[in-house]
């Protein structure tokens, strides 16, 4: 059967997943943009305004820096939140209220001790993939976060569902409780879109922080292959976050690149990276030390700055991304201060899948309306970008035992078209997913992984950010990919979209 691959290493016990939270009394399944997604309150309790809730990361960090807030009551906000409508969204498998009150408190006296430089996220709530999302969220504690719980992935027997299994049960979809959020990062989908915490963390081998990004109206980005550790033996999985704005994503990456800065590896035959940050030099992403096809350990040479998103990780007004508006994307040379659009290409199906006509519309008025808007430069390849489907490779690297000689041919086919067209473009847009979010039942006949598992196979970095909604009112997102290694040039890009391309992501927020 063609289902949705999770791509998450870990199984959580849980609730029973078919137990039924249901749709909160009052709440319409297609609430359109103006209502955004439904918070799952008591809807007998009117929803006060909450301007905590609608903060961004950036925004909290400054106020708790300039002690205009305490991080111990933007936490308590935030666990309130989670208390009320967490019954109902399931984003949650843990929550750790009194070790974040009290790392709240640790924050609030470091920045008392005059420390708020040293914390670019200080008192900025987050939510963490899976029980284990504490392993790789590391820098962005020391930058200030502080942990509130670990967010929902998919529950044990439900290798190929999309949705989450929280605390109470699935995880909904915060546009529409009768769609999943996507997966395997459910729960941190959920959480951002529902505004219980402004970013939580993922982790993407499949595309499983930009579908659920996608399906839920926030943006989510997959980092390039071996820039930030992992654990995963294929080489696949990346670390990734989900946050409402381009800006907190950005933030993000600062942390995480400054962490890890100098530490990937590019190959100077074919780029691709593996596991361990090395390169295979037939594009094999291998556990060992870049091992080709043939076993030899490949060439290597350093990245560029892998930090080159500043300390506080802001998208300035003009798209740069840097605390004063200076940072640049990775491979960009240019000068400080200018934006010139970047060339892209625009491909419906990446020439063999067969998206819905519908999420094509939307995806492709999205990329449209980025060209008009000066965002980008829309361009047509002499020839049409025609990959070959990653399914067969992907699933035979994840199958123990398998044969890996085909997943090599697909693999080595696709990165030589996909060289060449990142040699004459910059960016490559596509619809996120190829459908919209489907029901709890589950996916059908369908893979949802179709038009991102791709660049987990090929390394390449690639963002969703919110393209519009779809005519049920659930969101569609917009996939940008770019060279490896470029990940500030999709953020510069995503934050000039965000201006222009629609406020989706800032009409997420009700409670």
């Amino acid at each position: 059967m063609t289902t949705t691959p999770d791509d998450s290493p870990e199984v959580d016990s849980g609730p029973n997943p078919n137990a039924d939270p249901g749709l909160v009394p009052g709440s319409s399944p297609g609430a359109g943009p103006d209502s955004g997604p439904d918070s799952g309150l008591d809807p007998g309790r009117p929803a006060a305004p909450a301007p905590l809730a609608a903060l961004s990361a950036e925004q909290i960090a400054s106020a708790v820096r300039s002690r205009a807030l305490r991080a111990v009551d933007v936490v308590a906000a935030a666990l309130e939140r989670i208390r009320r409508a967490d019954p109902v969204l399931c984003a949650f498998i843990e929550v750790w209220g009194e070790e974040a009150l009290e790392r709240a408190g640790e924050i609030d006296a470091r920045v008392g001790a005059g420390e708020g430089a040293l914390l670019p996220l200080a008192g900025v709530p987050i939510g963490v993939k899976g029980r284990h999302g504490l392993r790789t969220a590391g820098p962005l504690l020391a930058a200030g976060c502080v942990a509130v719980g670990a967010t929902s992935v998919p529950g044990p027997g439900t290798p190929w569902q999309t949705w989450g299994l929280g605390r109470y049960g699935r995880t909904v979809n915060p546009w529409r409780h009768d769609r999943t959020p996507g997966g395997s990062s459910a729960g941190s989908a959920a959480a951002v879109a529902a505004g219980l915490v402004p970013l939580a963390t993922g982790s993407d081998g499949a595309g499983s922080v930009r579908i659920p990004a996608a399906w839920c109206g926030v943006v989510g980005l997959k980092v390039t292959n071996g820039r930030l550790p992992s654990t995963d033996r294929t080489g696949l999985m990346t670390p990734g976050v989900l946050a409402r704005c381009v800006g907190d994503v950005a933030a993000y990456w600062g942390a995480m690149s400054a962490a890890y800065r100098g530490t990937a590896l590019v190959d100077g035959a074919d780029g691709t990276i593996g596991l361990d940050g090395t390169i295979g030099s037939a594009g094999n992403m291998g556990p060992g030390a870049g091992i080709g096809s043939d076993g030899s350990i490949a060439p290597h040479r350093r990245i560029g700055s892998a930090g080159s998103i500043a300390p506080y990780g802001n998208v300035g007004p003009h798209g740069n991304v840097g605390p004063y508006d200076h940072g640049r994307p990775d491979n960009d040379t240019g000068p400080p201060g200018a934006y010139d659009p970047p060339t892209a290409v625009w491909s419906p199906d990446l020439g063999f899948d067969s998206p819905d006509p519908a999420i094509v519309a939307i995806a492709h008025s999205a990329a449209v309306r980025l060209a008009e808007s000066g965002a980008l430069r829309l361009t047509r390849p002499v020839t049409p970008l025609h990959l070959d489907d990653p399914a067969p490779a992907w699933l035979a690297l994840r199958t123990p035992g398998a044969d890996p000689a085909p997943a090599r041919r697909v693999r080595a086919a696709n990165d030589g078209r996909l060289d060449a067209f990142f040699a004459d473009a910059e960016l490559l847009l596509t619809p996120t997913a190829p459908t919209s979010p489907h029901g709890h039942e589950g996916p059908g006949e369908r893979y949802s992984t179709a038009l991102t598992w791709a660049f987990n196979l090929s390394g390449h970095p690639a963002i969703s950010i919110p393209a519009g909604l779809d005519p049920d009112g659930c969101p569609v997102g917009l996939q940008l990919v770019a060279a490896r290694g470029a990940e500030s040039l999709l953020l510069r890009v995503a934050g000039v979209a965000e201006r222009h391309i629609g406020p989706w992501t800032t009409k997420c927020v009700r409670i």
